[in-house]
């Protein structure tokens, strides 16, 4: 990993909450950092999200992706999170914001969870999880939608890229979010 990277993964592991914790056996560690409500929008735009679409966020944090998709697009979501306490924080979310008959949050590790199901899927994680979620996103029946914010798949390049000003952005250099799209 280079500099760049150990001076996000740093940042990211001073984060109040973490998505993952490290575990002894090296499982891969992913922690939690909020993506920006306008980094959001612009994800869910970029994947074209419409009626009849079934959003799955890998790490979905306090919830915020599945949440828009819902109120704003009226699609159902559900979005995997290994944190128990990050899934009851965005229950209570969905709930506040009445749509928790569509957006659905589950304790769950994205390595071994079912995505076939879902035709968009949206991920903030770490480079290296990206690349070993790669063969099973390629797998997918084709037509799925993957954004993903700020990783790309290594040489599986995206077929669109594009930066969003992110001004609330909390880790980085730049306050700028490059979001990926990729389509099976």
């Amino acid at each position: 990993m280079g500099s760049l990277a150990n001076t996000l993964v740093g940042s990211l592991l001073a984060t109040p909450h973490r998505s993952a914790q490290a575990q002894p056996d090296g499982e891969l560690d992913v922690p939690y950092v909020t993506t920006p409500q306008n980094v959001v929008d612009a994800m869910l735009e970029l994947a074209q999200v419409g009626p009849g679409d079934r959003l799955l966020d890998l790490g979905s944090g306090d919830g915020r992706i599945v949440i828009t998709a819902a109120r704003r697009f009226g699609i159902s979501g559900l979005g995997i999170e290994i944190d128990p306490s990050l899934v009851e924080l965005s229950r209570k979310n969905a709930s506040s914001q009445g749509v928790a008959d569509r957006a659905r949050f589950v304790v769950d590790d994205l390595m071994t969870a079912d995505l076939s199901r879902f035709n968009v899927i949206t991920m903030y994680l770490l480079p290296d999880v990206n690349l070993l979620l790669r063969p099973k996103l390629r797998s997918l029946p084709a037509g799925t939608r993957i954004v993903s914010h700020d990783w790309d798949m290594g040489d599986w390049l995206p077929e669109r890229t594009v930066e969003v000003v992110a001004p609330d952005k909390r880790v980085g250099l730049r306050k700028v979010s490059r979001l990926m799209r990729w389509t099976v």
